[in-house]
């Protein structure tokens, strides 16, 4: 278990397979790749809960004005059916990165010991990194709330 990352470290590079958005099949993705961009990485528990689809919505919602400002990706550990059937569901117009194997989730520190009814377990903290076109973390919004989350993106941005 990785502590999170704070704002002045470089972002933790990464290759994952992303589906949505302008990737109409699974594509892999590298943060080098984004280089010169503003990168937001948004890390969310489990695709069609919620709180997930909360925080996906709004951002579907506010689609416009965040696209304007830079790259999202969430980010998540299901697997790429899963978040096929999450994006087509909810028209989400932003790419996802499956993380079945924890790499990224480790890297960035969110992947946590968490608690539900008395019994523990690993899972993803809802943590959001926005990324300077320089690779360094500008930003972190930790444990945020699905209903803030966009708001204070923006707010980043």
């Amino acid at each position: 278990m990785n502590s999170q990352l704070p704002p002045g470290t470089k972002a933790p590079a990464f290759s994952a397979q992303a589906v949505g958005g302008p990737y109409s099949s699974p594509t892999t993705v590298q943060l080098a790749d984004l280089k010169g961009e503003t990168v937001v990485l948004y890390f969310y528990p489990k695709d069609d809960t919620p709180g997930c689809t909360k925080q996906a919505c709004a951002l579907r919602d506010g689609w416009s004005d965040i696209s304007a400002k830079a790259q999202v990706f969430g980010v998540s550990t299901d697997p790429i059916k899963s978040h096929e059937k999450f994006i087509k569901k909810h028209q989400l117009p932003f790419p996802i990165l499956s993380d079945e194997d924890h790499r990224i989730v480790e890297a960035y520190g969110v992947w946590v010991e968490k608690s539900m009814y008395g019994k523990t377990h690993m899972g993803t903290e809802r943590t959001t990194f926005i990324i300077g076109p320089d690779g360094i973390i500008k930003a972190v919004l930790p444990k945020v709330k699905p209903d803030e989350h966009l708001a204070r993106v923006l707010e980043l941005l």
